[in-house]
């Protein structure tokens, strides 16, 4: 048995960041097995099983950096290049799950006849480049998935450019703010298309439940870049300071941004049982298990 009291405030956050992880990857695991015993959808399950997946690794991602706080920012850089592609993945295939709820098949040039015509309404600031209102065909369900996939192919190329900077020593504050720029324009224009999505489709999507789906993908996206562009800003205005002559500002920012990350994920990896649950695949199973559970 490890005796808590003996552990000093390093190895006390790295115990309970562990802990979390395990929580994560256990309701993770869960839910994954449960979608496997129950695989009658591929197409849909496959980017389900992509999506609840995002939880887990970020965690892991975070606990690996707690493990080296001391690394070089380069080691950081490529650690939030994991979890930040593997975030763009999980867009495309969060946009590519509710197309097949719909139905739709933009490659195909399929859209079923009653969502053609439909209004779509832009709000600002994307009124200023848009009309206000257009009418809905398979030309404008193109624009939202390239509104969409733009961030998937934006969010890995800056990443190699950043990782390379770094290695090459040259990396000054406005090249780092001016990804952060970049990136935060090319998500914000990602989840405003599936926020646009959601309102335009709401009645059809609502048997899926997309509000909890696209909290779960909107929560981990906004909570891990908001933080890390609060942590970096509190950092700069010199509120995080370091106290300890092994351990620069930067690697402290980097902490607790992994430690808070491993808490969070937890939280939506308990979500994530409800927005993703296997009942809409269990069939007849399902409803005799919980007809026996509540006889």
């Amino acid at each position: 048995m490890i005796d808590i009291s003996k552990l000093d405030r390093g190895q006390l956050t790295l115990l309970g960041s562990g802990v979390c992880v395990m929580l994560t990857m256990h309701f993770t695991i869960q839910l994954l097995s449960q979608h496997l015993f129950y695989w009658k959808n591929p197409k849909e399950q496959k980017a389900i099983l992509i999506i609840i997946l995002m939880a887990p690794i970020y965690a892991l991602d975070s606990f690996v950096g707690l493990l080296d706080v001391r690394g070089s920012k380069t080691f950081f850089l490529f650690l939030d290049s994991i979890k930040e592609c593997y975030e763009a993945l999980v867009i495309a295939k969060f946009l590519a799950l509710m197309y097949s709820y719909l139905n739709i098949s933009i490659s195909k040039n399929i859209v079923p006849d009653e969502i053609k015509g439909r209004e779509m309404h832009h709000s600002f600031p994307m009124n200023l480049f848009q009309p206000r209102t257009v009418r809905l065909d398979h030309n404008t369900l193109k624009l939202l998935k390239y509104w969409t996939w733009q961030f998937v192919v934006i969010r890995p190329f800056c990443s190699v450019l950043m990782i390379t900077f770094q290695l090459l020593g040259f990396y000054p504050g406005w090249v780092s703010w001016t990804f952060t720029i970049i990136l935060n324009l090319s998500v914000s224009l990602a989840l405003y298309s599936l926020v646009l999505f959601y309102h335009v489709f709401a009645k059809e999507l609502q048997p899926h439940k997309p509000l909890s789906k696209f909290l779960c993908v909107k929560g981990i996206v906004f909570f891990c870049f908001w933080q890390g562009v609060v942590l970096n800003v509190l950092a700069a205005s010199g509120i995080i300071q370091s106290h300890h002559y092994w351990l620069d500002v930067e690697q402290i920012e980097q902490a607790l941004q992994n430690v808070l990350v491993c808490l969070e994920m937890v939280v939506f990896s308990v979500l994530q049982q409800y927005a993703f649950h296997f009942a809409p695949y269990s069939g007849d199973v399902a409803s005799k298990m919980r007809n026996k559970k509540y006889e």
